[in-house]
């Protein structure tokens, strides 16, 4: 019941904030297989926050600290970030969760198709590294 409550509080969230991207993030977070993902912009900087679903729910809000362009092009770029991330299941988790991405925005559609790397530091229930949170990120930007 503790888990559909949240489920149902996160989805009713997300709903209602503003996010310059939302979309899917397809990989593997805490062996949950796919979640919300969005992006919210601070300046020239961001907040990244995804919801993950499986047989869990996971939590993660990063801030992107580092977002510049490769090439000089400003549809193809790379980012650094750092943040919270929590699990919700039999065992609770939380910890420190590292980001690493690259991404593309498609000029003439507003898509955003990226790769991320986000290893982790669970320092709640026990300590542990978590080093497979790989993900494919597909958003749709609002302008």
């Amino acid at each position: 019941m503790q888990k559909l409550f949240f489920t149902a509080f996160v989805i009713f969230f997300s709903l209602h904030i503003s996010a310059q991207e939302i979309g899917l993030r397809f990989g593997n977070t805490y062996e949950n297989n796919i979640g919300i993902d969005g992006t919210i912009p601070i300046k020239e900087k961001r907040i990244h926050a995804s919801v993950s679903f499986g047989d869990n729910v996971g939590v993660e809000v990063l801030y992107d600290f580092v977002i510049k362009d490769i090439f000089r092009s400003p549809d193809l770029r790379y980012y650094v970030g750092v943040g919270l991330t929590t699990l919700f299941a039999s065992e609770f988790k939380f910890g420190v969760a590292g980001e690493v991405g690259l991404e593309y925005g498609f000029p003439r559609t507003p898509i955003t198709i990226g790769l991320d790397y986000r290893p982790a530091v669970i320092v709640l229930e026990k300590m542990d590294f978590v080093y497979e949170n790989f993900g494919l990120n597909v958003r749709y930007r609002f302008k």
